[in-house]
């Protein structure tokens, strides 16, 4: 089989594969690989081939890398930012650790500011980490 053949056949399945994950990074790949078909059909030596792909999937990924053009999702606040939520108990009141009612289920929060640390005080999530709900007596501000 001809090097631009194989080349342009291995840029394909790349830029196909790419459609089915969307990282971009195939992408970069895939074009490499069609660059390197280009330059096998005009005769280049194999190791300039393999040289330019390597160089431009390189670069390609460095700059997806450096821009934020793949493998990153947005920041997004969680969803839970600002429910209520139900004091249930204290697990440590020193370390303002307790057990919130939230979604029907008890869950572990860290109780901020000043509360009145009674059973059903209303509470408001200020931020989620992991399985952790950080509360509060007011909302959050939304930004």
């Amino acid at each position: 089989m001809e090097p631009s053949i194989a080349w342009l056949i291995a840029g394909i399945a790349l830029v196909v594969a790419e459609m089915m994950l969307g990282t971009f990074y195939l992408l970069v790949l895939g074009f490499a690989a069609g660059i390197a078909a280009l330059v096998a059909h005009l005769g280049g030596a194999f190791l300039t081939q393999v040289l330019l792909a390597a160089g431009i999937a390189i670069a390609g990924v460095l700059w997806l890398r450096a821009h934020g053009g793949a493998g990153r999702t947005p920041e997004m606040a969680p969803l839970d930012v600002g429910q209520s939520v139900t004091l249930d108990r204290w697990v440590n009141r020193e370390d303002r650790t307790a057990r919130v009612r939230y979604r029907d289920a008890l869950w572990d929060a860290v109780v901020e500011g000043e509360v009145r640390g009674e059973p059903g005080e209303m509470l408001y999530i200020h931020a989620v980490d992991g399985s952790t709900l950080h509360v509060a007596r007011r909302k959050a501000a939304t930004r």
